[in-house]
């Protein structure tokens, strides 16, 4: 420990005496300052044991024993026989006063050996911080790399700094360890939005360190510790092994998964490529069999977070598959069931018609078609039949097409809504029966004269030619969009 000034009174050979402060004799003394000055405190840091003789007492020791406490020395070391007999009165009263501690110094002693003893004392206080820091260095090494490195690491951390440790993931899951203020530790966690840095606070008593682990500007956890007490530069030494240890732990999972991500994107690459069976030689040993053909592609778009779940759920459930991933999706290779993708949750899924793997490339064409129009109708899961089943209207944009319906047909509307004539509705029927007279007119209840003249006058508001098939399809979709 560093030294106080109560150890150096205990020690016979300096034969200190306490003539002041003597309630505040614990203080740690850092270092050992001489000086005569009538004001030393532009040359002092705190935390000094201050020698003099006292030729400054003439100048004013009462004010000259207040600057000493106001800048924080740890206590004034006074040598007697010298310029004073003893120690002066008005510097004991007023140290009493301030609460700075005042040691007499006799004449024998000389300061050089208070100066020594310190020394000893500090330099041997650094040496056990360092012993002490390579010592829980070398145990954090041990736990790492042991089967449940994370419990390991945080269990030797809180041993050694002899305060609580915990490990959280970034979403603020406890990983491991235990703390008496966790989840106002976890309160903290949106401080760290910006990026990886450290946090030290405190709270209920305690100084509390929040640290960020990973590699990079990507965060892939927290490491936080708490005690009373300020952490020593040995102990934050000892937090940043340990935050390093972590910090490969949560690392190296992700480095294999990116190495693994790769790998099932090359194989990708050779399936459309045609190498299936070198791909199923190289699955086979890594993951399993590729489904049987026929198969499907499934693309699935959506939050990272749902995408790894649902690759994860395809994997768990059994079934012969292969994933990869293809852009900023998902891409499955599963057997012709799609019972299983209809499970997936949180996100929108393509899928292509079942085919040979000689055909990938198609069916892969075919799941992007397919999730263009999942995504852009907001349905969870949409197959390429579909598209061809659902007719033209499932290709076309909505929102695009609502304007074109809107702008097309805006002049019947305004003709109908001041009630001379039901012009839509005729339009509908007319279309409806391939512009056939006599069968439109009987669906309206109208004479077929009366349906003519209303033809006639769509054709006269929109300005166009109803003869043509152009004009007719285009009034059509309209009319279906507008539905």
């Amino acid at each position: 420990m560093t030294p106080t000034l109560a150890a150096l009174v205990d020690r016979p050979d300096l034969a200190l005496r306490v003539r002041a402060g003597g309630e505040h004799l614990d203080r740690p003394v850092q270092w050992v300052h001489t000086s005569e000055l009538a004001d030393p405190t532009a040359f002092l840091e705190g935390g000094e044991l201050l020698l003099t003789t006292g030729l400054w007492v003439r100048s004013g020791a009462a004010d000259y024993v207040r600057r000493l406490h106001a800048a924080g020395v740890a206590g004034l070391g006074f040598g007697t026989g010298l310029t004073c007999a003893d120690v002066p009165k008005v510097v004991i009263v007023q140290a009493d006063a301030v609460g700075l501690p005042v040691l007499e110094v006799p004449r024998q002693v000389p300061f050089i050996a208070i100066s020594k003893a310190v020394a000893k004392a500090v330099a041997a206080e650094e040496y056990a911080a360092v012993t002490r820091a390579y010592q829980a260095q070398r145990a954090l090494t041990s736990a790492a790399v042991r089967p449940n490195g994370f419990t390991g690491v945080t269990t030797q951390l809180a041993r050694r700094l002899d305060a609580w440790a915990v490990v959280l993931d970034p979403r603020g899951a406890l990983r491991a360890g235990d703390s008496p203020v966790l989840d106002k530790v976890r309160a903290e966690l949106s401080r760290f939005h910006a990026g990886p840095a450290s946090l030290t606070y405190e709270s209920d008593g305690a100084e509390i360190t929040v640290q960020t682990l990973g590699a990079g500007e990507r965060i892939r956890g927290f490491l936080a510790v708490g005690r009373v007490g300020r952490l020593t530069p040995a102990d934050q030494q000892v937090l940043t092994t340990a935050a390093s240890l972590l910090t490969v732990s949560f690392e190296r999972p992700h480095a294999v998964e990116a190495a693994t991500r790769r790998l099932r994107g090359g194989l990708l690459r050779l399936l459309l490529a045609g190498e299936t069976e070198l791909v199923a030689e190289i699955a086979a040993d890594l993951w399993g069999e590729l489904p049987v053909p026929p198969v499907r592609i499934a693309l699935a778009a959506g939050p990272s977070r749902y995408r790894l779940a649902a690759v994860d759920h395809v994997d768990d459930s059994g079934e012969a598959a292969f994933h990869a991933e293809h852009g900023t999706e998902s891409l499955l290779v599963v057997g012709a069931s799609t019972d299983l993708l209809a499970e997936l949750a949180g996100v929108q899924i393509g899928v292509s018609d079942p085919v040979d793997y000689s055909s990938l490339p198609q069916a892969l064409r075919q799941a992007q078609r397919a999730l263009t129009t999942a995504v852009r109708t907001d349905l969870p899961i949409t197959r390429f039949s579909e598209l061809a089943d659902d007719g033209v209207l499932r290709l076309v944009d909505p929102e695009v097409a609502g304007v074109f319906a809107d702008r097309l047909l805006a002049p019947l509307v305004e003709h109908d809504a001041t009630g001379r004539g039901e012009l839509i509705a005729s339009l509908r029927a007319w279309l409806a029966h391939n512009g056939q007279w006599d069968p439109a007119a009987v669906a309206l209840g109208v004479h077929r004269h009366t349906l003519r003249h209303r033809i006639a006058k769509v054709g006269q508001l929109l300005g166009r030619d109803l003869d043509t098939a152009d004009t007719r399809a285009e009034l059509w979709l309209a009319l279906r969009l507008r539905d």
